[in-house]
């Protein structure tokens, strides 16, 4: 690690708040993806932790394919020469590049049917995204072509992905997902090349969905800290022009987006005609937490856990919360085991008295908007977060 690297402090400060909230998935997986580029090793200690600490199993996965890239790049470095970015052929070749097999599209068996509960956003995705697509013929007389775009944002660990997944499911599409750290690279326009190799195999495969996680990170306000380098503005121009190919060779390519920072993403990127539809996708319901805390409990010892009571003493949790719920209690639960020499079941009461434990990860999300929507300017994007926010009696 280089000792005058200002961002140096920064890893240590999220360090820290990672050994004094070490239950944080979202933190230790964010600090996973941090460490991946800078500090390998340390990465994959980290990665080791947010496994044992309950981390989704998808995503931990995801992780060690990306670690094992950056550890591939690092292995076989490009000749000092060799700055800009090499052909297609020649990265693969010298394995510097990421690899054809990064951007493999599968069809996802999930759909909109088995997201449980969220009844309001899956009406708004039917009738703002899903409705003219699943009718194409209709769509067709009315001018409109195959294919669209979609924001998803809302706070961390409400199941974004999930749903990606269950759109792509719900539209018999390939499935693309994306994130910051399969593009970035150090090498000149390598970056630009990996966004053009993701709508390149997307659009051999239509009908396919590319879902852009973490979405801010990428597609930042140029004119701000999100995307002021460079770099990262090449990236924003990049992605602008294989959105802009959406009216001709990109029928039958899907993009979706998702981010808990909306308000940071480059105006122009949210156009007519780019990524103009917007979907809130809120804190799981009742309905949908009691499926959730069901699901963690499926198989382990538990004595006829109420979910339902669980569930209304969890307004607000998030599926991550609701995981890191789960995970202490059945850690404690297992201890407790081990002392007597007997399984000790998960109980309600167990469940019930955790929660008041826990502070809710969407919270400070709501407490951090607030402002936006008080001074910032709105194009109708926070509609249905202000709609929100009068229901549950926010200020």
């Amino acid at each position: 690690m280089n000792a005058a690297d200002p961002d140096d402090g920064f890893v240590e400060v999220i360090a820290r708040e990672v050994e004094a909230d070490p239950g944080n998935l979202a933190l230790r997986e964010d600090f996973v993806t941090l460490l991946l580029e800078r500090e390998p090793d340390r990465a994959a200690t980290e990665l080791a932790a947010f496994e044992s600490h309950g981390g989704d199993p998808a995503r931990v996965r995801l992780l060690r394919a990306r670690l094992m890239a950056t550890r591939l790049r690092a292995s076989n470095p490009p000749p000092a020469e060799a700055v800009p970015a090499p052909a297609d052929e020649d990265r693969q070749e010298s394995g510097i590049a990421v690899s054809a097999s990064l951007w493999d599209a599968k069809r996802p068996k999930v759909t909109l049917a088995d997201v449980a509960g969220l009844a309001e956003v899956k009406q708004h995705l039917n009738t703002a995204f899903l409705a003219p697509l699943r009718n194409p013929e209709v769509a067709a007389a009315f001018g409109q072509k195959p294919g669209g775009s979609l924001l998803m944002y809302g706070p961390r660990g409400c199941g974004k992905t999930f749903i990606a997944r269950a759109i792509a499911g719900d539209l018999g599409a390939s499935f693309l997902h994306v994130t910051l750290a399969d593009l970035l690279s150090k090498w000149i326009g390598e970056s630009e090349k990996a966004i053009q190799s993701v709508f390149r195999h997307a659009r051999a495969a239509t009908p396919c969905v590319i879902f852009f996680d973490e979405f801010d990170a990428l597609g930042g306000r140029r004119t701000s800290g999100g995307g002021g380098s460079h770099a990262m503005r090449m990236l924003v121009t990049q992605l602008l022009e294989e959105l802009d190919g959406m009216a001709g060779t990109n029928d039958g390519v899907y993009f979706l987006a998702a981010t808990n920072r909306p308000w940071d993403i480059d105006s122009a990127l949210r156009r007519p005609g780019r990524i103009d539809k917007t979907v809130l996708v809120l804190p799981p319901d009742a309905v949908a937490r009691a499926v959730i805390v069901q699901g963690a409990l499926a198989g382990k010892p538990a004595a006829d856990v109420d979910v339902m009571a669980v569930a209304a003493a969890t307004e607000g949790f998030s599926g991550a919360d609701l995981s890191h719920l789960t995970t202490t209690v059945l850690q404690k639960a297992m201890i407790e085991s081990m002392s007597r020499s007997e399984l000790v079941p998960v109980t309600t009461d167990a469940l019930l008295a955790a929660v008041g434990g826990i502070i809710p990860s969407t919270t400070s999300w709501f407490d951090q908007v607030a402002p936006v929507l008080e001074y910032g300017v709105d194009d109708g994007t926070f509609d249905q977060l202000r709609a929100y926010r009068v229901k549950r009696g926010m200020r």
